[in-house]
Protein backbone atom coordinates (compact mmCIF):
# COMPACT_ATOMS: atom_id res chain seq x y z
CA UNK A 1 0.00 0.00 0.00
CA UNK A 2 1.48 3.72 -0.86
CA UNK A 3 1.96 6.23 2.03
CA UNK A 4 -0.80 8.57 0.24
CA UNK A 5 -2.70 6.21 0.08
CA UNK A 6 -2.43 4.89 4.01
CA UNK A 7 -2.29 8.90 5.10
CA UNK A 8 -5.61 8.99 3.49
CA UNK A 9 -7.08 6.25 4.42
CA UNK A 10 -6.19 7.65 8.13
CA UNK A 11 -7.45 10.98 7.89
CA UNK A 12 -10.92 9.20 6.81
CA UNK A 13 -11.08 6.80 9.02
CA UNK A 14 -10.17 9.45 12.52
CA UNK A 15 -13.47 10.99 10.81
CA UNK A 16 -15.20 8.30 10.62
CA UNK A 17 -14.18 7.09 14.23
CA UNK A 18 -15.43 11.11 15.57
CA UNK A 19 -18.64 10.70 13.48
CA UNK A 20 -19.41 6.94 15.25
CA UNK A 21 -18.43 8.38 18.79
CA UNK A 22 -21.49 11.16 18.26
CA UNK A 23 -23.72 9.00 17.33
CA UNK A 24 -23.24 6.56 19.79
CA UNK A 25 -23.47 9.27 22.39
CA UNK A 26 -20.30 8.13 24.49
CA UNK A 27 -22.37 5.12 26.29
CA UNK A 28 -19.47 3.80 28.57
CA UNK A 29 -19.48 0.24 29.58
CA UNK A 30 -19.04 -1.11 32.62
CA UNK A 31 -17.87 -4.88 32.83
CA UNK A 32 -17.55 -6.86 36.04
CA UNK A 33 -13.61 -6.91 35.22
CA UNK A 34 -10.92 -5.47 32.79
CA UNK A 35 -8.48 -8.10 31.38
CA UNK A 36 -5.18 -7.15 30.14
CA UNK A 37 -3.92 -10.22 27.85
CA UNK A 38 -0.37 -10.28 25.82
CA UNK A 39 -0.15 -10.54 22.64
CA UNK A 40 2.25 -12.77 20.87
CA UNK A 41 4.30 -9.75 19.62
CA UNK A 42 4.81 -7.90 22.60
CA UNK A 43 6.00 -4.71 21.26
CA UNK A 44 1.98 -4.73 19.99
CA UNK A 45 0.70 -4.19 23.86
CA UNK A 46 -2.06 -5.94 24.74
CA UNK A 47 -5.85 -7.12 23.69
CA UNK A 48 -8.30 -5.36 25.88
CA UNK A 49 -10.87 -7.85 27.38
CA UNK A 50 -14.03 -7.08 28.88
CA UNK A 51 -15.19 -10.02 31.86
CA UNK A 52 -18.78 -10.66 32.49
CA UNK A 53 -19.19 -12.94 34.83
CA UNK A 54 -21.71 -15.93 35.02
CA UNK A 55 -22.84 -17.69 37.87
CA UNK A 56 -21.18 -20.74 37.60
CA UNK A 57 -18.04 -21.14 39.87
CA UNK A 58 -15.06 -21.67 38.52
CA UNK A 59 -14.31 -23.81 36.33
CA UNK A 60 -16.78 -21.63 34.45
CA UNK A 61 -17.84 -21.92 30.62
CA UNK A 62 -16.78 -19.19 28.71
CA UNK A 63 -18.21 -17.68 25.84
CA UNK A 64 -15.56 -15.57 23.64
CA UNK A 65 -17.43 -12.37 21.96
CA UNK A 66 -16.18 -10.18 19.21
CA UNK A 67 -17.44 -6.92 18.63
CA UNK A 68 -18.16 -5.34 15.02
CA UNK A 69 -15.94 -2.75 13.61
CA UNK A 70 -15.95 -2.23 10.09
CA UNK A 71 -12.57 -3.32 10.79
CA UNK A 72 -11.69 0.12 11.36
CA UNK A 73 -14.26 2.02 13.95
CA UNK A 74 -13.77 0.82 17.68
CA UNK A 75 -16.60 -0.40 19.01
CA UNK A 76 -15.58 -2.16 21.70
CA UNK A 77 -18.31 -2.55 24.22
CA UNK A 78 -21.19 -2.04 22.00
CA UNK A 79 -22.15 -6.21 22.82
CA UNK A 80 -22.36 -4.91 26.59
CA UNK A 81 -26.71 -5.89 26.44
CA UNK A 82 -25.54 -9.16 24.76
CA UNK A 83 -22.90 -10.04 27.53
CA UNK A 84 -25.26 -9.19 29.78
CA UNK A 85 -28.03 -11.38 28.72
CA UNK A 86 -26.00 -14.33 28.08
CA UNK A 87 -25.06 -14.51 31.59
CA UNK A 88 -28.73 -13.67 33.39
CA UNK A 89 -29.93 -16.53 31.02
CA UNK A 90 -26.80 -19.06 31.44
CA UNK A 91 -24.38 -20.05 33.50
CA UNK A 92 -21.06 -18.88 31.02
CA UNK A 93 -19.04 -16.07 31.50
CA UNK A 94 -18.51 -13.61 28.10
CA UNK A 95 -15.20 -12.36 27.02
CA UNK A 96 -15.99 -9.61 25.36
CA UNK A 97 -12.14 -8.98 23.75
CA UNK A 98 -10.98 -6.12 21.13
CA UNK A 99 -8.50 -6.96 18.47
CA UNK A 100 -6.39 -4.14 16.53
CA UNK A 101 -7.88 -1.90 13.92
CA UNK A 102 -7.10 -1.16 10.16
CA UNK A 103 -5.72 1.13 8.20
CA UNK A 104 -2.94 1.03 11.21
CA UNK A 105 -3.19 -2.87 11.58
CA UNK A 106 -4.65 -4.35 8.45
CA UNK A 107 -4.94 -8.25 8.42
CA UNK A 108 -3.74 -10.46 9.46
CA UNK A 109 -3.60 -8.67 12.63
CA UNK A 110 -7.60 -9.36 13.97
CA UNK A 111 -7.05 -12.92 13.36
CA UNK A 112 -3.99 -12.94 15.05
CA UNK A 113 -5.74 -11.04 18.14
CA UNK A 114 -8.72 -13.63 18.00
CA UNK A 115 -6.50 -16.61 17.91
CA UNK A 116 -4.52 -15.06 20.79
CA UNK A 117 -7.17 -14.54 22.94
CA UNK A 118 -8.24 -18.22 22.29
CA UNK A 119 -5.33 -19.65 23.39
CA UNK A 120 -4.76 -17.44 26.36
CA UNK A 121 -8.42 -18.95 27.44
CA UNK A 122 -7.34 -22.61 26.31
CA UNK A 123 -4.39 -21.96 28.74
CA UNK A 124 -6.25 -21.87 31.90
CA UNK A 125 -8.20 -25.04 32.70
CA UNK A 126 -8.51 -24.26 36.67
CA UNK A 127 -10.44 -20.79 35.45
CA UNK A 128 -12.61 -22.04 32.53
CA UNK A 129 -13.97 -25.54 31.65
CA UNK A 130 -12.62 -26.23 28.30
CA UNK A 131 -15.40 -28.36 28.06
CA UNK A 132 -17.53 -25.91 27.33
CA UNK A 133 -15.72 -23.09 25.17
CA UNK A 134 -18.23 -21.11 22.85
CA UNK A 135 -17.18 -18.07 20.69
CA UNK A 136 -19.31 -15.19 18.85
CA UNK A 137 -19.15 -11.91 17.29
CA UNK A 138 -21.00 -9.35 15.25
CA UNK A 139 -20.63 -7.68 11.81
CA UNK A 140 -16.65 -8.08 11.59
CA UNK A 141 -16.55 -9.74 15.07
CA UNK A 142 -18.57 -12.64 13.70
CA UNK A 143 -16.05 -13.13 10.53
CA UNK A 144 -13.18 -13.45 13.03
CA UNK A 145 -15.78 -16.18 15.03
CA UNK A 146 -16.45 -17.81 11.86
CA UNK A 147 -12.22 -17.87 11.15
CA UNK A 148 -11.30 -18.94 14.01
CA UNK A 149 -13.36 -21.92 14.83
CA UNK A 150 -13.36 -23.11 11.18
CA UNK A 151 -9.67 -22.48 10.31
CA UNK A 152 -7.46 -21.68 13.08
CA UNK A 153 -8.55 -24.35 15.79
CA UNK A 154 -9.66 -27.91 15.91
CA UNK A 155 -12.92 -28.93 15.97
CA UNK A 156 -13.16 -29.99 19.36
CA UNK A 157 -11.98 -26.84 20.48
CA UNK A 158 -15.25 -24.87 20.63
CA UNK A 159 -19.37 -26.20 21.84
CA UNK A 160 -21.25 -23.33 19.99
CA UNK A 161 -20.62 -21.17 17.34
CA UNK A 162 -22.47 -18.07 17.13
CA UNK A 163 -22.28 -15.56 14.35
CA UNK A 164 -24.46 -11.83 13.90
CA UNK A 165 -25.02 -10.16 10.51
CA UNK A 166 -21.23 -11.19 9.89
CA UNK A 167 -19.53 -10.84 6.36
CA UNK A 168 -18.17 -13.81 4.71
CA UNK A 169 -17.04 -13.06 1.47
CA UNK A 170 -14.69 -10.40 0.45
CA UNK A 171 -13.86 -11.47 -2.76
CA UNK A 172 -17.28 -10.34 -4.33
CA UNK A 173 -17.32 -6.38 -4.88
CA UNK A 174 -20.28 -4.79 -2.38
CA UNK A 175 -22.15 -3.38 -5.22
CA UNK A 176 -22.54 -7.17 -6.73
CA UNK A 177 -24.50 -7.92 -3.10
CA UNK A 178 -28.14 -7.10 -2.70
CA UNK A 179 -30.24 -6.94 0.32
CA UNK A 180 -33.15 -8.92 0.55
CA UNK A 181 -35.30 -6.13 1.08
CA UNK A 182 -35.30 -3.19 -0.83
CA UNK A 183 -36.73 -0.68 1.19
CA UNK A 184 -33.66 -1.53 3.85
CA UNK A 185 -30.71 0.71 4.39
CA UNK A 186 -27.81 -1.02 3.73
CA UNK A 187 -24.16 0.21 4.32
CA UNK A 188 -23.12 2.07 1.22
CA UNK A 189 -21.16 0.45 -1.42
CA UNK A 190 -18.43 2.93 -0.97
CA UNK A 191 -18.21 3.06 2.22
CA UNK A 192 -17.87 -0.71 1.99
CA UNK A 193 -15.50 -0.88 -0.47
CA UNK A 194 -13.61 1.50 1.76
CA UNK A 195 -13.72 -0.40 5.23
CA UNK A 196 -12.13 -3.55 3.38
CA UNK A 197 -9.27 -2.01 1.37
CA UNK A 198 -8.41 -0.67 4.36
CA UNK A 199 -8.19 -3.68 6.06
CA UNK A 200 -7.31 -5.98 3.22
CA UNK A 201 -4.43 -4.01 1.14
CA UNK A 202 -3.50 -4.76 -2.66
CA UNK A 203 -1.61 -8.34 -2.57
CA UNK A 204 -4.27 -10.07 -0.21
CA UNK A 205 -5.89 -13.10 -1.76
CA UNK A 206 -9.96 -12.67 -0.43
CA UNK A 207 -10.40 -16.31 -1.17
CA UNK A 208 -8.57 -17.31 1.28
CA UNK A 209 -10.32 -19.13 4.18
CA UNK A 210 -9.16 -16.64 7.10
CA UNK A 211 -10.14 -14.00 5.43
CA UNK A 212 -13.30 -15.19 3.27
CA UNK A 213 -15.03 -18.01 5.47
CA UNK A 214 -17.27 -18.41 2.24
CA UNK A 215 -14.18 -20.57 1.16
CA UNK A 216 -13.44 -22.20 4.61
CA UNK A 217 -13.70 -26.10 4.49
CA UNK A 218 -16.41 -25.45 7.60
CA UNK A 219 -15.07 -29.04 9.26
CA UNK A 220 -13.78 -27.99 12.38
CA UNK A 221 -16.82 -25.08 12.82
CA UNK A 222 -18.66 -26.81 15.64
CA UNK A 223 -21.76 -28.66 16.00
CA UNK A 224 -24.31 -26.11 17.73
CA UNK A 225 -24.47 -23.14 15.52
CA UNK A 226 -26.54 -19.87 15.17
CA UNK A 227 -26.60 -17.49 12.31
CA UNK A 228 -28.21 -14.12 12.49
CA UNK A 229 -29.06 -12.12 9.65
CA UNK A 230 -31.02 -8.92 8.48
CA UNK A 231 -33.47 -8.89 5.49
CA UNK A 232 -32.13 -5.08 4.77
CA UNK A 233 -28.14 -6.09 4.80
CA UNK A 234 -26.37 -6.38 1.37
CA UNK A 235 -24.67 -9.06 3.42
CA UNK A 236 -27.34 -11.36 4.24
CA UNK A 237 -26.87 -13.34 1.14
CA UNK A 238 -23.39 -14.65 1.92
CA UNK A 239 -24.00 -15.46 5.33
CA UNK A 240 -27.18 -17.77 4.72
CA UNK A 241 -25.11 -19.25 2.31
CA UNK A 242 -22.65 -20.48 4.70
CA UNK A 243 -25.70 -21.15 7.14
CA UNK A 244 -26.75 -23.63 4.13
CA UNK A 245 -23.48 -25.41 3.64
CA UNK A 246 -23.38 -25.82 7.08
CA UNK A 247 -26.93 -27.49 7.56
CA UNK A 248 -25.92 -29.48 4.46
CA UNK A 249 -22.92 -30.95 6.61
CA UNK A 250 -23.47 -34.36 8.80
CA UNK A 251 -23.78 -33.72 12.61
CA UNK A 252 -24.42 -30.09 12.76
CA UNK A 253 -27.31 -28.13 14.03
CA UNK A 254 -28.03 -24.33 12.21
CA UNK A 255 -30.43 -21.68 13.12
CA UNK A 256 -30.43 -19.77 11.04
CA UNK A 257 -32.78 -16.68 11.33
CA UNK A 258 -33.50 -13.95 9.39
CA UNK A 259 -34.43 -10.42 10.82
CA UNK A 260 -37.27 -9.15 8.64
CA UNK A 261 -37.05 -5.06 8.59
CA UNK A 262 -33.77 -4.83 9.90
CA UNK A 263 -30.73 -3.54 8.75
CA UNK A 264 -27.18 -4.13 9.45
CA UNK A 265 -26.68 -3.66 13.29
CA UNK A 266 -30.08 -2.93 13.94
CA UNK A 267 -29.99 -3.86 17.65
CA UNK A 268 -27.56 -1.47 18.80
CA UNK A 269 -30.25 1.18 18.55
CA UNK A 270 -33.49 0.18 18.66
CA UNK A 271 -36.86 1.93 20.04
CA UNK A 272 -39.00 0.60 22.56
CA UNK A 273 -42.00 -1.61 21.13
CA UNK A 274 -40.65 -1.54 17.86
CA UNK A 275 -40.27 -4.37 15.54
CA UNK A 276 -36.26 -3.78 15.95
CA UNK A 277 -36.54 -4.26 19.44
CA UNK A 278 -38.22 -7.40 19.28
CA UNK A 279 -35.86 -8.82 16.53
CA UNK A 280 -32.77 -7.76 18.89
CA UNK A 281 -34.59 -10.20 22.03
CA UNK A 282 -35.64 -12.80 19.84
CA UNK A 283 -31.90 -13.03 18.47
CA UNK A 284 -30.45 -12.70 22.08
CA UNK A 285 -32.91 -15.23 23.01
CA UNK A 286 -31.90 -17.59 20.15
CA UNK A 287 -28.47 -17.45 21.21
CA UNK A 288 -28.87 -18.31 24.52
CA UNK A 289 -31.12 -20.98 23.94
CA UNK A 290 -28.50 -22.64 21.86
CA UNK A 291 -26.02 -22.06 24.57
CA UNK A 292 -28.00 -24.03 27.04
CA UNK A 293 -27.66 -27.15 24.63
Amino acid sequence: MGYLTYVWQKCFVSFIRVAFRLALGGTTPRPDEVLQIPRRDSTEGKIKVHVYRGKAPKPCPVLINFHGSGWTVPMHGSDEEFARCVVQGTDFTVLDATYRLAPEHPYPAAVHDAEDVVRWVLARPQEFDLSRVSISGFSAGGTLALVTSGEVFPKSTFRHLIAIYSPADFSRAPQTKKAPDPTGQPLPDWLATFFNNCYLPPGIDRKQPTVSPFFSRMENVPDEIVIITCAGDNLCGEAESVAQRLSDMPGKHVSLRRMEKCNHAWDKSTKPGSVQEQAKHAAYDLAIETLRR
